[in-house]
This record gives C-alpha cells, structure tokens and sequence, in this order.
C-alpha cells in the first residue's frame, strides 16, 4: 500500500476512535441525549462535522457504532465465556443468563439505549447487535425439545428488553435493579419450561 493511502487510511482510523471516545463522553453526561447533535460530537472530537458524517452516516450510525463499542466486552462473555452465558451451558440455563446480560446492558446504558431506539423502530430490528441477539437466541431455543417457533420466541423474549420498556419499569418509584432482574428470569424459566425436562446429568 502506497504511504499516503497508508496514513490517511491511519487518521480516518485515529478520527474515528476519536469520535466515539466524545460521543461516548457526552451521551454519557447528558441530561437529554435526544438533544445531542452531529456537530456537537464533532465539536467535541475536535474534527470537522464532515469527517462524522463520512464515518458513520448519520445520527443513528453513530449511535450503533457507540453501543457496538460498549458492547463488546458482553459478546466476548457470549462468544468465548464461561456458563452460563457461554457456549456449553444448557439451552435452558442460557436463554435467561442471555436475557439478564441484555437487560444489565440497557440498564447501565439507558441514555444510550434509549436514544438508539428513539432513531426509528426499522432502524433497531436491522441493527446489527439486535440480528445477532436474536440468532443467538433462536438458535439456543432451538434446542430445547417441544419449544415451537424459536425465531417468534426470540423475539418476543427481546421484546421484555427494550430501552423504553426497560426505561418504564426503572423509572422513578419503579422495580429496583435486583427485582427486575428477578421478574425477567421467572419469565424466561416459564418460557423454556416448555417440553420435556432435560435428563439429569
């Protein structure tokens, strides 16, 4: 690769850690996230509001991209970690220790979470941490016996986990932390209780 190609492909790189690192920053001190702009991150990020648009497109791209970057550390703990969230726990074990790892995401990134989901409901389902929740779960429900239409379920199962939903059981005076933890694992056990028990080990 030609020098030039090589460093100018090194500060897009550089600029858009540099973006994320203000979003970040400021959706996170941000009593009204919804009020945040592309030129305020740029602003931040000490680059120019163009170099924002061409990394990430719009509003809503840079939104994904901030939650992918926060997300990671709980993909890792799905992909490669132990039980029960990772592979090799029992599929009944798993659907809830999934489900509880969304849930304490979207907890610990309202603002985030909840802008994301305010940029457009078709704008979520086609996100890609969304498509691969939903694989992951389908997947792992498919292998309960006697469970009818994992991909339905899988959805219906996110549902419980949406940012504003979320948002609604947490707010003021609502469900602590611990009891809504406790209410979606009681319903997700209800859920893959369908069928016949897995044999005792």
């Amino acid at each position: 690769m030609p020098e030039p190609e090589r460093k100018t492909r090194k500060d897009a790189a550089r600029n858009q850690l540099a973006v994320l690192a203000a979003a970040d920053a400021l959706f996170a001190r941000a009593q009204s996230p919804e009020d945040l702009t592309m030129a305020d991150v740029a602003a931040a990020a000490g680059v120019g509001k163009g170099t924002v648009f061409r990394a990430f497109g719009d509003r809503a791209g840079l939104l994904r991209a901030l939650y992918e970057a926060r997300l990671e550390p709980v993909r890792e703990a799905v992909e490669a970690g132990p039980p029960p969230l990772g592979p090799g726990t029992p599929p009944r074990e798993r659907v809830p220790a999934l489900l509880d790892a969304v849930l304490c995401f979207k907890l610990d990134n309202r603002r985030l979470a909840l802008a994301l989901e305010a940029s457009g409901n078709s704008a979520l389902y086609q996100a890609g941490h969304y498509e691969r929740w939903h694989a992951l779960l389908r997947s792992v429900l498919a292998e309960i016996p006697g469970l009818a239409d994992p991909g339905f379920t899988a959805h219906a199962l996110l549902a419980a986990t949406r940012a504003d939903l979320v948002e609604r059981l947490a707010g003021p005076e609502g469900l602590s932390r611990e009891e809504l933890r406790a209410r979606l694992a009681r319903y997700a056990d209800r859920v893959v209780a369908t069928g016949p028990a897995a044999p005792s080990r």
